[in-house]
């Protein structure tokens, strides 16, 4: 137990003395290679060596008395702890939900439904059946609007069975819905009454690669349009989540995600729309915790290509409605 409150205080007394460098808010969290010579960076050291000591409950205690939160697995709490303690040190942050991605003012979380199978027969082609988007601030780390459609099937207009009880949706939904083209067109509409790509830097946030680089490639050549320029980019969430904590591919899933930050699913699994709520709350999460979400994969010549950390930041350009294939 003293070991305990030794601990604590030790990585009070750091933790404590990050907000004592001299900066603005405005400021960038990263410095250039010349800056890492600063005392600020033994400090931020000193107290990262002090919280690595740290068990569990000192984590969460230490957490709960700078009312972050306190949810989690310990390397999760220690990845908070650290995050927090350097940021007071580079910057001198304000309050609750300050500068927290330098990067983007907003991200569109996406998480496509499509036609399926219980077993997909070879050369089965997808087709988008719901087309939702979630809107994140990632200033106030709230969300800030959402948009939502369903979408008619062309080639194989009749769902499966295994299809509806899957995603919830049904026959008479797809029925009553517009062509993919025309959603599109009012995506795009969506998208710059919000000023995404002129006013605003944003970029696209999808669970894994399928999004864009299968469901979205494959249903633009089943419309006869191009695949739009706005969607050749985005935030692979798995793969900056398996970075940030350091944990492996397999456990990178949608619910497991949620399960290492302390979080429940909230809605229906398989609704396109709730899928994207509960992917933007690990977003806003890894962005409270000190996540620099930017986007890490793009699409060329219809192929998943990585983007490099060590790249320049890339942002979504200004959408704009499909154009023809032929």
């Amino acid at each position: 137990m003293e070991e305990q409150k030794e601990n604590i205080q030790a990585a009070d007394k750091n933790v404590k003395k990050c907000g004592t460098t001299s900066s603005s808010v405005g400021d960038p969290v990263t410095p250039s290679r010349g800056e890492f010579g600063d005392p600020v960076y033994k400090e931020i050291a000193l107290a990262n060596g002090h919280i690595n000591r740290m068990d569990r409950d000192e984590l969460r205690l230490k957490l709960a008395e700078l009312k972050l939160d306190t949810r989690g697995v310990k390397d999760v709490l220690r990845k908070r702890l650290k995050s927090h303690c350097k940021k007071q040190k580079l910057l001198v942050a304000a309050a609750e939900g300050g500068v927290t991605d330098t990067y983007y003012d907003f991200i569109c979380v996406v998480d496509f439904e499509a036609t399926c199978e219980e077993s997909n027969p070879p050369g089965f082609l997808h087709e988008i059946i719901e087309f939702p988007i979630v809107l994140v601030n990632t200033r106030t780390l709230h969300i800030v609007d959402t948009f939502q459609e369903y979408v008619k099937p062309e080639l194989n207009p009749k769902l499966s069975d295994f299809c509806t009880q899957l995603t919830g949706i049904t026959q008479e939904m797809v029925d009553q819905a517009d062509t993919f083209g025309n959603v599109l067109r009012r995506v795009v509409t969506w998208l710059q009454e919000r000023e995404l790509g002129t006013k605003y830097r944003y970029a696209l946030l999808t669970d894994g690669s399928w999004d864009m680089s299968k469901f979205l490639n494959m249903q633009c050549k089943i419309s006869r349009i191009k695949h739009p320029k706005f969607a050749k980019k985005w935030i692979n969430i798995r793969k900056s989540y398996g970075n940030f904590y350091k944990v492996p591919r397999t456990q990178t899933k949608l619910s497991s995600m949620l399960e290492k930050l302390g979080l429940q699913y909230e809605g229906r699994p398989h609704c396109g729309l709730d899928d994207s709520r509960n992917i933007a709350r690990i977003a806003t999460r890894m962005l409270q915790d000190g996540c620099q979400l930017r986007v890490n994969e793009h699409l060329h010549a219809g192929e998943v290509r990585n983007v490099p950390s060590s790249a320049p930041v890339e942002v979504s350009p200004p959408p704009h409605n499909p154009r023809s294939r032929d």
